[in-house]
């Protein structure tokens, strides 16, 4: 099953790699395939210094951790994302949060989003987008994938 996973998933598996994050993140393979668009790669740099804050790993500790979580996960260059994808995902977007259309665009995938946001997942039901997954959502397809391995 193909997953787009948002910033906060990420960040959250980045501080955390011990909790469900990171543990469904790490251990799914054959599973899931993980897709975030490429431009998070700079959004988590941006945010760099406040992620080693807050986790208080060391800057070498963090890089390890990133290193790690990059070998799971598919980036996706926002360039092949046909323009009508993106004018729909903006529409969609709009007035919930358009920080998100590119993780919205990455719906040409066939995939579900994975997101922590609330406020994301309820807008985005409003608008019949229905390809949104929590994180106990996610957690419960996981393990229920893993028994029929």
């Amino acid at each position: 099953m193909k997953i787009i996973i948002d910033t906060n998933i990420i960040f959250s598996a980045l501080l955390k790699t011990q909790t469900t994050f990171g543990h469904i993140i790490f251990n799914s393979h054959k599973v899931f395939e993980f897709y975030c668009p490429h431009h998070l790669r700079a959004e988590i740099r941006k945010h760099w210094d406040r992620l080693k804050r807050i986790s208080k790993l060391t800057d070498e500790q963090l890089q390890e951790s990133y290193d790690s979580l990059l070998t799971k996960i598919i980036f996706i260059n926002e360039a092949i994302i046909p323009q009508k994808i993106w004018e729909e995902s903006e529409q969609i977007t709009q007035d919930i949060d358009l920080d998100d259309t590119d993780f919205i665009a990455l719906k040409f995938l066939k995939g579900k989003l994975w997101t922590g946001d609330v406020e994301l997942k309820n807008g985005l039901k409003t608008k019949g987008f229905k390809a949104v997954l929590t994180t106990v959502e996610i957690q419960k397809l996981w393990s229920k994938k893993k028994q029929h391995k």
